[in-house]
């Protein structure tokens, strides 16, 4: 199983808009960086990921699980750009911010540290483990 981070800035599409769409969940859409396409290409239903609020508040708030395979993005008329569907699972009980996973040494490879802009990234299964420990998840 692979892991994942999805960014998004919470004044456009934030967790609790996320955690809104319920069960179903919603396209993770508007996607326009090739590398973060071609990643969401290789997702399998069920990998879980992180949900990570950009700009403000700069913080790992949730997790999500992939709920719908690479389809055409319905916000592009270009069948060059797919998307993947996401829904919600559970906010952390303790968000972990950007600056706790740039001063944890077993995050300092973590592309959220070292590689911030793209929107759609993988994470490591130990990175993974770390980040749900930090945020009080303990075997979810």
């Amino acid at each position: 199983m692979a892991y994942w981070l999805f960014k998004s800035e919470p004044f456009k599409w934030s967790f609790a808009d996320q955690l809104a769409c319920g069960e179903a969940g919603t396209e993770w859409s508007g996607v326009r960086n090739y590398q973060a396409r071609n990643f969401m290409s290789t997702m399998q239903l069920g990998e879980r990921g992180f949900f990570y609020h950009s700009n403000e508040g700069k913080e790992i708030v949730g997790l999500v699980e992939v709920s719908e395979l690479a389809h055409p993005d319905s916000t592009s008329d270009d069948p060059r750009w797919t998307c993947v569907d996401i829904r919600a699972l559970r906010a952390l009980p303790k968000p972990v911010t950007l600056e706790e996973v740039k001063r944890t040494a077993e995050l300092a490879a973590m592309m959220l540290a070292t590689n911030s802009r793209l929107s759609v990234q993988p994470v490591t299964e130990h990175e993974f483990w770390t980040v749900c420990r930090m945020g009080g998840l303990d075997g979810d």
